[in-house]
């Protein structure tokens, strides 16, 4: 990986309520996979004391730096982890390669 694409990943997690929101982004991924459901925005939004306007800006930096994925469902919105990412960056900060 790049070391600017690796700069842009830490730059987006640096910011506090854009790394509590990715935490329970992924949390919600986490437990969409147990209970079989999905998690919308909007449930996330009611943890949080964080107003909308900068919940969709902090959710564009993390999908910009690709750390999650989004999809519109009708008016709502759906954020996943980008797991593969996390795949990538866990071995960067591991020192391990792929090739290892």
């Amino acid at each position: 990986m790049e070391t600017k694409k690796i700069a842009k990943i830490f730059k987006a997690l640096s910011n506090p309520n854009r790394l509590e929101l990715y935490l329970k982004i992924a949390e919600a991924h986490e437990a969409s996979f147990k209970s079989g459901c999905e998690c919308f925005v909007t449930d996330i939004i009611d943890c949080l004391n964080i107003g909308a306007p900068t919940i969709s800006h902090h959710i564009k930096e993390l999908a910009n730096a690709d750390l999650i994925t989004t999809e519109k469902r009708g008016k709502f919105l759906i954020c996943k982890v980008n797991e593969h990412l996390v795949a990538e960056v866990s071995e960067i900060l591991t020192l391990k390669h792929p090739t290892e």
